[in-house]
């Protein structure tokens, strides 16, 4: 079932897939290994030592989705069901937001600057999801 807000709302549709087997996504900061300690120790991600001291983390269930553009680009953005507390637990933790929150009709939305200033959005649906 997805999920909106941590509430299922609908059926989600599986259809064969290609040979990929998932998303390695990537976030480019000036200051890789603060960053790498937050996403170890804050945000608590499974990872495994690719070599010395370079972490690939696992990630949560993702979901992508395609938005009509002027030109092409991507983000990263993280999801949660209760934004209000996931905010508070990170600010807890040490972790900055630039601005409130804002009720894009989607979601509700934050952003949160991570080391090196590497900003990353975080967001609570109010549409279904596919996890």
């Amino acid at each position: 079932m997805g999920r909106s807000g941590g509430r299922a709302v609908g059926q989600v549709t599986t259809l064969q897939r290609v040979g990929i087997v998932g998303t390695h996504m990537l976030l480019h900061t000036s200051q890789p290994e603060e960053l790498r300690a937050v996403l170890r120790d804050v945000f608590g991600l499974d990872h495994v030592v690719a070599h010395d001291t370079w972490l690939i983390f696992a990630l949560p269930p993702a979901e992508l989705g395609v938005h009509p553009a002027e030109s092409p680009s991507h983000q990263i953005t993280f999801m949660c069901d209760d934004l209000d507390a996931t905010i508070a637990e990170l600010s807890a933790k040490g972790i900055e937001f630039d601005g409130g929150t804002v009720d894009e009709g989607y979601g509700i939305v934050t952003t949160m600057v991570l080391p090196g200033d590497c900003r990353v959005l975080l967001y609570e649906p109010r549409h279904p999801t596919a996890i």
